[in-house]
């Protein structure tokens, strides 16, 4: 039992996720940023989509969904905001189960982003699905929620084990990294950004990432210790907002 992960590029600068079901082989794409690309990598795997895993609303997480639904047949799971542009067969909330075959996945509440968005831990493949909420060296912009709302679904996602697999859904790691550099003076941040710099520079991707690696090296959860450069703060939440806010005005 377990799952297979398959990422790639697609648009801009997203990545599609197909996962995969050893025991029945049955696949889901997370998120459909791309629908024929999407719909392309399934066929050339030759993986059958039964399942469409939604994180949040934005068209480059959802705007594909009728196209891959009306190719496959799949199930369209997400959560409730996902109606606002495209079809959802199944509304989820925090600690619902979804089953892929015999692997589940049990859904995180992670807002801020969006006020819905929510990600997907697949325990037993040590691997967590997180949308546009946390990102390598990184997190989502708050388009729609609080410095509180991300700081408590971040800290959700750093509550998992250190070994597990972050997958998020955008290359957007090098430019994080010259944000990092400006904030955050510690050598092992400096080190992994000069990795992410060289693996770039080789077109490879930086993505999955792991919890332990951000805890360590990523500014906005390192937030509390890097904040004070930024101004003042009561509580960590705030302090996350200051260095949210920092990164927001970063050009670079």
């Amino acid at each position: 039992m377990g799952l297979d992960i398959h990422l790639f590029p697609c648009l801009s600068d997203n990545y599609g996720i197909l996962i995969r079901d050893h025991a029945t082989g049955l696949a889901a794409t997370v998120d459909t940023p791309d629908s024929s690309a999407i719909l392309a990598e399934a066929d050339r795997l030759g993986w059958r989509l039964a399942l469409v895993l939604n994180t949040h609303w934005h068209p480059d997480h959802a705007g594909g969904n009728q196209a891959v639904k009306d190719a496959t047949g799949a199930e369209i799971i997400g959560p409730p905001e996902v109606t606002r542009i495209a079809p959802l067969d199944r509304p989820v909330a925090d600690g619902d189960e979804v089953q892929l075959g015999e692997s589940r996945l049990t859904v995180i509440q992670t807002n801020g982003h969006t006020n819905g968005h929510i990600s997907y831990h697949a325990a037993e493949a040590g691997a967590v699905f997180v949308g546009d909420t946390l990102f390598a060296l990184g997190c989502g912009r708050l388009f729609e929620g609080t410095a509180q709302d991300m700081w408590t679904s971040l800290g959700r996602l750093t509550a998992l084990p250190d070994a597990t697999q972050v997958y998020c859904a955008h290359e957007y790691t090098a430019s994080n990294a010259r944000f990092a550099l400006t904030v955050d003076q510690d050598p092992t941040v400096a080190d992994r950004c000069a990795a992410v710099f060289a693996a770039r520079a080789q077109g490879r991707p930086t993505v999955p990432t792991t919890i332990g690696l951000e805890k360590a090296t990523n500014p906005f959860l390192r937030a509390p210790v890097l904040a004070g450069a930024l101004g003042s703060f009561a509580t960590d939440a705030e302090a996350f907002g200051l260095v949210r806010a920092a990164k927001d005005g970063f050009r670079g």
